[in-house]
């Protein structure tokens, strides 16, 4: 199952859709707080973290939840308009697996969710 951490509605349509039809079950949180308890709740394979959210934001949930013993070994992937290096590096501190620039194309989203489960494995 994959968590998507996300406050815009049309991308969460986009990428659950696209996620879904590719065999993955997904589950939505639309900010950093929801993310931080539906992730120790449900207990995702993977979890696509947008960066800018409200409440807390990407960079600190990403924080808690490696920081936590019952998530920290859930793979992260940062979903960020912030397309500078040093935001990739800022993803790589704070302890996200990977990093994907927005706008990115709802494949590209696919392609790094395979690359860490596998096709159609999060079903």
């Amino acid at each position: 199952m994959v968590l998507l951490v996300e406050d815009n509605e049309d991308n969460r349509i986009v990428y659950s859709t696209i996620l879904k039809h590719f065999g993955y079950e997904v589950s939505e949180a639309l900010n950093g707080e929801e993310g931080i308890a539906k992730a120790r709740a449900e207990k995702p394979d993977l979890i696509l973290m947008d960066i800018s959210i409200p409440i807390i934001d990407g960079w600190e949930a990403t924080q808690v939840l490696k920081h936590d013993p019952s998530t920290k070994q859930i793979p992260i992937i940062a979903l960020t308009a912030h397309a500078l290096a040093s935001d990739r590096e800022k993803a790589m501190e704070v302890g996200c697996d990977g990093y994907l620039a927005k706008p990115c194309e709802p494949r590209a989203v696919v392609a790094e969710v395979q690359r860490f489960l596998g096709k159609n494995n999060g079903a």
